[in-house]
């Protein structure tokens, strides 16, 4: 225990701690009683640690309200923080996908700081649709007769096979039964839907013949999914678009396309893989078109759907569009992105998604050249010598089931411990490091090295600050 014939003496109450000019910051900015909750707890542990207890009352002060600064500043600490995204991967699940454009962000802002004509038609006086510019837009831009919106494109798909599909067939290709981030398959989604899925053809070929033999009275429509979150090659062959649609007229059903993450350009025309677009996808005949908002689209997390204009009104009309709408900030964020495209001129500029993507790759070396000096200077400072630096060449992803193994030449600042013992574990220390930092920093740990990659580094002054935080107050480290 210890030698001192009353350690507690040293103590302070815990009025004496509220009244402590240590604390009288954390008072105002969190509140008497979360402070004093916190100083409760923290002299409760040190009366069961008595051997941690200083010599003095004026140590003990200290020591607590330090301890109490720490732990508030940790309870208080937003979970969702904003973080430098350089894993290589642009449209990063775990990051939170699509960076919003500036317009898009002003939007947000101005919906949550006052009221808006959300639901109110300025022109009538009387209640309004909280879609209708925003349905207006989107038809505009993909040519689709109606459209509508939903929280994402999961939701989308349930609300069409919920609403068209209930107690009946839909008959899918083996080939696109995908499952997406988080363990959610197609065949869960359609089986909650209320849906009987009707498999067709083979994992690696489906013809138009085995879609026709399975039509059948039950048959509510046709489902196409774009496999846009992996490839498959080799002996391979499956149904277009318009094949798909001519089989579905020919039989009165129609034929959905979820065509998963929703470009609205042609990415080809910028030196990107091919990717089908929402328009192309309605030009070849299909009835309903569901699509990510957060994706390559490049706005926040939404399901969009475009299509006929009957199909349409009978989504509007189900009891769980309204479970699923989009709330006021995410309704303006996605109008003020669908505005950006109206001007294709200067869209690869406003869309960070979209110049991310066609970043060139002597930009970012260019960018890395830069930033490896005062990466080095930062590691000695926080770690001693041992770290070597250097730039290398590395290959960025899309990422969230966008574009499937399209992969972009990048640049990356590439950290490695001189030392071979012990480098896993060295690596590992250094990439919490990162994530440390007061904006945490994420890169990669890859081929015996911390990576970094910068094709989505914006903020280049930001980096280099967070760059001096590094030491914290963990001292040096070999």
């Amino acid at each position: 225990m210890t030698d001192r014939p009353n350690p507690f003496a040293v103590l302070p109450s815990l009025d004496a701690m509220l009244r402590s000019t240590s604390l009288a910051d954390e008072v105002e900015a969190h509140g008497r009683p979360l402070v004093t909750e916190g100083l409760r707890a923290i002299i409760a542990e040190l009366r069961q640690n008595p051997k941690d207890l200083p010599e003095t009352t004026e140590a003990a002060i200290a020591l607590i309200a330090g301890l109490a600064k720490q732990r508030l500043s940790a309870a208080t600490r937003s979970p969702v923080r904003a973080v430098f995204n350089l894993t290589g991967t642009i449209l990063h699940t775990n990051l939170g996908r699509a960076i919003l454009p500036e317009s898009a962000i002003a939007a947000v802002t101005r919906a949550a700081a006052s009221p808006s004509s959300l639901e109110f038609d300025l022109e009538s006086g009387r209640r309004g649709d909280r879609e209708r510019g925003l349905v207006e837009r989107l038809t505009r831009l993909t040519g689709a007769e109606d459209s509508t919106i939903v929280n994402n494109n999961a939701a989308a798909v349930v609300l069409a096979l919920d609403t068209l599909a209930r107690r009946r067939e839909v008959p899918i290709s083996r080939g696109e039964l995908v499952e997406i981030g988080g363990a959610f398959r197609m065949p869960d989604i359609m089986s909650r839907a209320g849906c009987k899925m009707r498999e067709v053809g083979t994992t690696n070929r489906t013809h138009l013949r085995d879609y026709e033999e399975a039509i059948s009275p039950r048959t509510a429509m046709l489902l196409k999914v774009h496999t846009s979150n992996y490839v498959v090659e080799g002996f391979t062959a499956s149904v277009g678009e318009a094949a798909l649609a001519r089989l579905a007229r020919q039989h009165e059903i129609p034929l959905m396309v979820d065509l998963g993450s929703g470009a609205l350009v042609d990415l080809a025309q910028h030196g990107l893989p091919r990717e089908p677009t929402v328009m192309e996808v309605l030009k070849a005949g299909a009835d309903l078109v569901t699509f990510s908002g957060d994706k390559l689209l490049g706005g926040p997390q939404a399901g969009l759907i475009v299509g006929r204009k009957d199909l349409i009104a009978k989504l509007k009309r189900n009891p769980l569009k309204r479970a699923l709408r989009l709330d006021k900030m995410t309704l303006a964020a996605l109008d003020a992105v669908l505005r950006l495209y109206e001007n294709p001129e200067t869209l690869i500029e406003q869309v960070p998604t979209l110049r991310h993507l066609t970043r060139p790759r002597d930009a970012i070396a260019e960018q890395a050249e830069r930033l490896a000096p005062r990466l080095r200077e930062a590691l000695l400072k926080a770690l001693g010598d041992g770290w070597t630096v250097s730039v290398a060449p590395c290959q960025s992803e899309v990422g969230s089931g966008s574009l499937p193994g399209a992969a972009l030449d990048s640049a990356a600042l590439v950290s490695r411990p001189e030392a071979k013992r012990g480098g896993g574990a060295a690596l590992t220390r250094l990439s919490a490091r990162f994530r440390g930092l007061p904006m945490p920093v994420i890169g990669r740990i890859s081929d015996g090295g911390f990576w970094l990659d910068l094709r989505c580094l914006d903020d280049e002054a930001g980096f280099v600050e967070q760059l001096a935080n590094l030491a914290g107050e963990s001292g040096a480290e070999g």
